[in-house]
C-alpha cells in the first residue's frame, strides 16, 4: 500500500514536506496548488512552489513530488503542464477539491465538480499536452454542494486520461467537519477503471483500518492527520507489516521542531517565521500536551532568534504548566 501527503495552501510547503518526509512511511508529496488563469507561468514561479524541482523533484531524502496544478481554463492549463513537465514534475496533478471561497469564486478547485463535461475537458487536454511517461492526476470531493455528481464526475476525469483519482470524501459545503463518508469512495472505485486513494479524516492508525475497510482502497492520502501527528504514516506501515507501533514521544519531535523553525526562517521573511511554528502548535497538541505548553509560553514572542532561544534550552521533562 502507499501513503502520500496531502496539499494543503498555505500549511505543507517545501519545508513541511522536507520535516514530514524525513520521519518515513510516505510514498510521495503533492506541491501546493499553482493557479493557473490565462498566463504561461515563468519557471521562477515554479521553482518558488516547488523548488524540489531543482534537486530531482523529490525532498531531501528522496520522496517524490507531483506538481499540482488549479485552473479552469483547458488550453491554459494544457500549456502550463507542459512548461512543469519541462522542469521536471515527474506527475501533474489537477486539483478539483479545493473548497476555499476565493478560489472557487474564481472557478477553481471544488466549484468544477458542477461542470463533469469541462472536468473531462480539461483532463484530456492536459494529458495531450504532456509527454505520455509522465502520469496525469486528480483530486477531488465528492461534489460542491451535495454528492449527486460525485459518480459522474469522477469518471469523466478517469475517462479523460487521469491516471489516478484521489478522492477526499466530503462536499464543498462539508468543508473538514467529521465524519468523512468513505462508502462513497467506494462507489466511485467501483466506477471508474484507474487506482482511487481514499482521503479524509483519518488521525489514527485505527482511523486508517476504518477507512479501508469502508472504502476498498488500500492507498490513502493524508493531511491534517499526518501534520498533527507526523509519525502516522509510519506507524500506518508498521502495523501492516506486523511490527510493534512506537508512537514519536515529544523528546524525539523537540529537535523536529528546532530545524523546522531554522529551515522556516531562511525562506520566509523574519516577522512571519514564528507564526509557522506557532500553526503547527496549534495542531500538534492534539496528540502532545507538550505542544500546547509550548505554544503558550512562545505565544507572545515574535523574533526568531528568541523562539530559537527557547527551543534551544527546552528541557522535554519540563512540567507541563503554562
Amino acid at each position: 500500500m502507499r501513503i502520500a501527503l496531502a496539499p494543503m495552501e498555505g500549511l505543507v510547503d517545501d519545508v513541511m514536506r522536507d520535516v514530514l518526509t524525513r520521519m518515513g512511511g510516505v510514498d510521495w508529496c503533492v506541491t501546493e496548488f499553482v493557479r493557473v488563469t490565462e498566463t504561461l507561468l515563468p519557471p521562477k514561479y515554479y521553482h518558488r512552489l516547488a523548488p524540489e524541482l531543482l534537486n530531482g523533484a523529490v525532498t531531501a531524502v528522496g520522496t517524490p513530488v507531483r506538481l499540482q496544478l488549479l485552473g479552469s481554463d483547458p488550453t491554459c492549463l494544457a500549456e502550463n503542464a507542459a512548461r512543469a513537465a519541462e522542469l521536471g514534475a515527474p506527475v501533474i496533478d489537477l486539483n478539483f477539491g479545493c473548497p476555499a471561497k476565493c478560489v472557487n469564486r474564481h472557478r477553481g478547485g471544488a466549484v468544477l465538480l458542477t461542470e463533469p463535461d469541462l472536468l473531462h475537458a480539461i483532463v484530456s487536454t492536459v494529458r495531450a499536452a504532456v509527454p505520455s511517461k509522465i502520469p496525469v492526476t486528480a483530486k477531488m470531493r465528492l461534489g460542491y454542494e451535495d454528492k449527486s455528481l460525485a459518480i459522474e464526475c469522477a469518471q469523466a476525469l478517469a475517462m479523460g486520461g487521469a491516471a489516478e483519482l484521489v478522492v477526499h470524501a466530503r462536499t464543498k459545503v462539508e468543508g473538514y467537519q467529521p465524519p468523512a463518508y468513505w462508502h462513497w469512495i467506494a462507489l466511485i472505485k467501483a466506477a471508474v477503471a484507474c487506482p482511487v486513494v481514499a482521503n479524509g479524516e483519518i488521525w489514527t492508525v485505527e482511523d486508517y483500518l476504518a477507512c479501508r475497510a469502508e472504502s476498498g482502497c488500500d492507498d490513502v492520502m493524508l493531511g491534517r492527520g499526518l501534520v498533527a501527528r507526523p509519525d502516522l504514516a509510519r506507524q500506518i506501515k508498521q502495523h501492516l507489516a506486523g511490527q510493534p507501533v512506537a508512537p514519536m514521544h515529544w523528546h524525539e519531535l523537540v529537535p523536529v521542531l528546532q530545524r523546522f523553525v531554522g529551515q522556516v526562517a531562511g525562506k520566509v521573511e523574519g516577522k512571519h517565521a514564528p507564526g509557522r511554528l506557532k500553526q503547527w502548535l496549534s495542531m500538534l497538541r492534539q496528540h502532545y500536551p507538550e505542544a500546547g505548553w509550548l505554544f503558550e509560553r512562545i505565544r507572545a514572542v515574535k523574533a526568531v532568534p528568541d523562539i530559537q532561544a527557547i527551543l534551544a534550552g527546552l528541557q522535554v521533562d519540563e512540567p507541563l504548566v503554562c
